[in-house]
């Protein structure tokens, strides 16, 4: 059976957009390859075809989650900083991990990781920090970022893991709104 020109690109998206979305709720060791493909609607016999390892796969979710984030989040359409704090900073984003940033829901786990997934991770937090340094600077032409950058890019991931450990709305809530208060 032949399939449409880009059919096996369109599909690859899919497995690694659902796994960007599995993995944040449920974890770097919680899903298992059977599991992600299902979540995509595909049996687990074709993920070879896409994918050499379940590392690449997972790089590959981690960089799909972080572009999600930039877009969402710290795009200049997105906003100014103050918009992209009340975004980003809030109880959906810590309630919703799965849709909300890789870096706030997998940053931790990514150290402990195969090559490949690391060097996603610090791609990730790289250009977390230089987004958050843009927004601040309101240009994308500095060398490197500054203080205040480093600083609140630290502020906003530490916030939404504080909130999401603390199990308590009310003081998620506290965490956010402090962090928010620049």
């Amino acid at each position: 059976m032949r399939y449409p020109e880009g059919h096996k690109e369109t599909v690859r998206a899919t497995i690694v957009k659902s796994a960007a979305r599995a993995l944040r709720r449920e974890g770097l060791a919680g899903v298992s390859i059977p599991a992600l493909m299902k979540k995509a609607g595909l049996t687990h016999g074709g993920f070879y075809s896409h994918f050499e390892s379940r590392d690449e796969l997972v790089a590959e979710a981690v960089r799909c989650a972080a572009e999600e984030t930039r877009e969402a989040v710290l795009s200049r359409e997105a906003g100014d900083i103050d918009a992209t704090l009340a975004r980003y900073l809030s109880i959906e984003h810590a309630q919703h991990p799965e849709q909300g940033c890789v870096l706030a829901a997998l940053g931790t786990e990514g150290r402990k990781q195969p090559t490949p997934v690391r060097r996603a991770f610090a791609r990730a937090a790289r250009g977390f920090v230089s987004l958050v340094s843009d927004k601040l600077t309101a240009r994308c032409d500095a060398d490197a970022p500054t203080d205040e950058a480093l600083r609140l890019a630290a502020q906003m991931v530490g916030a939404v893991v504080l909130a999401r450990l603390v199990d308590d709305k009310p003081l998620a809530e506290r965490i956010l709104n402090a962090a928010r208060s620049r």
